[in-house]
């Protein structure tokens, strides 16, 4: 039987470990600590066998030196990455092989620009899976450290591709300040406004608001919508406001992310 299950780390940060229970064997995402990681797995009596690294950000890497040493993982990661713990290099178009799973990698640069994703058709938890680091978030999405608006556009484009029943495993619960962002550019959208709700009662609960489903993030998150006359018609007005171009889907794109960066 396979799992997955959120190793929470520093103040926000989600390291995923997907184990089979009957074999034992762990995979984690982005480690950016190993304490956390070591605890659960001696909790479990999981070995790890293998590492997914998204891209380079030491919030993501800082633990692989460790669980290296501890664990001799095989690390997978993004080919040209400035990280340099791999053991394994992998391309957009490449697949990863783990137990019975086939992970699909996806360039999504945009955060970064060695930034990958892995999806994988096979359901777990009844849903297909997406590990997608800090390309996209719950009703939101990365920051633009190292890509231009156009790329992370285009990274999100090929993200809303795969099926809507799709799980999205992301990196940090962000959720409530981007839904607060949400709400302030699209105040009238009340599928917005219950989905806040939502969340927020998990969050008084203890609960994770991670993963999400892929048809909500289509739904609902803003940096996903620049085709949505509401987003749009947001964007107008805040390109006015702020001097921004906004002559195509890319400058709708631009706009929302300016939005947030000056929330």
């Amino acid at each position: 039987m396979l799992t997955i299950k959120a190793i929470p780390a520093f103040s926000d940060n989600y390291i995923w470990c997907l184990a089979d229970t009957s074999t034992r064997k762990a995979l984690v995402v982005d480690p950016g600590e190993a304490g956390p990681v070591v605890s659960y797995l001696r909790d479990r009596q999981y070995q790890l066998d293998t590492i997914l690294i998204t891209h380079h950000h030491p919030d993501h890497t800082g633990g692989v030196e460790q669980l290296s040493r501890q664990f001799s993982p095989r690390v997978t990661g993004p080919a040209g990455s400035p990280f340099k713990g791999l053991t394994s290099e992998v391309h957009p178009g490449g697949m990863v092989v783990w137990e019975d799973i086939n992970f699909l990698v996806l360039g999504v640069p945009g955060h970064t620009l060695d930034h990958i994703a892995f999806y994988s058709e096979q359901r777990v938890n009844g849903r297909p899976i997406l590990f997608c680091g800090d390309t996209l978030f719950v009703c939101g999405c990365g920051r633009l450290f190292e890509g231009t608006p156009a790329q992370m556009k285009a990274s999100l484009a090929a993200l809303r591709e795969l099926p809507d029943e799709t799980a999205v495993y992301c990196a940090h619960e962000y959720t409530l300040a981007n839904l607060r962002f949400a709400r302030h550019w699209l105040p009238e959208d009340s599928n917005l406004k219950a989905y806040e709700e939502q969340c927020q009662a998990l969050r008084n609960d203890g609960k994770a608001t991670v993963p999400s489903v892929l048809g909500d993030e289509k739904r609902l998150n803003p940096f996903m919508r620049w085709d949505d006359p509401a987003v749009r018609k947001a964007a107008n007005d805040y390109a006015s406001q702020h001097g921004l171009a906004l002559d195509n889907d890319d400058d709708v794109f631009a706009a929302v992310r300016h939005g947030k960066d000056h929330f």
